[in-house]
């Protein structure tokens, strides 16, 4: 690894992440200085396809550097019927914003979100919109866990 290479690892720099699906995209926005994400809201989509304008106002409030977008996979490891659709909505990303898009494993991502709203609320706590958003969440802190070198 070069030292440019190391120098930008440790420049902070804003990740947006997608809990994709069919029916509805979770978002989320995280930081790398503090390897944080933060919920944002879940976007409806049709057959997988998303509002892009709500995409494209997303990223122009955030300004985020790179896109994390959760592959779907079996327990396995084998991928499900989604997982192309995952990777062609993440290819929409590059081509629609120029941005880099990294993909990352979600499996177990929505059982974590799910185990964190009922921490916060209960049974009560756990709607189907905000396990989407909290989803992205979880997708963007394993992306910086397992992608970011501690300084």
């Amino acid at each position: 690894m070069t030292n440019e290479a190391t120098n930008q690892e440790k420049q902070p720099y804003i990740v947006l992440g997608f809990d994709f699906g069919m029916k509805r995209i979770g978002t989320a926005v995280g930081q790398t200085l503090t390897r944080s994400a933060t919920p944002l809201k879940t976007l409806n989509a049709k057959e997988g396809i998303p509002d892009w304008n709500e995409i494209a106002s997303l990223i122009q409030m955030w300004h985020p550097h790179i896109l994390i977008v959760g592959l779907p996979f079996h327990m396995d490891g084998s991928e499900q019927a989604i997982t192309k659709a995952a990777r062609q909505f993440g290819q929409t990303l590059v081509d629609r914003f120029s941005l880099p898009v990294h993909s990352i494993d979600e499996r177990l991502s929505s059982v974590d979100a799910r185990a964190r709203l009922y921490a916060d609320g209960g049974y009560r706590g756990i709607r189907k919109g905000d396990i989407d958003s909290f989803a992205a969440q979880v997708i963007v802190e394993t992306w910086m866990t397992e992608h970011l070198y501690l300084s």
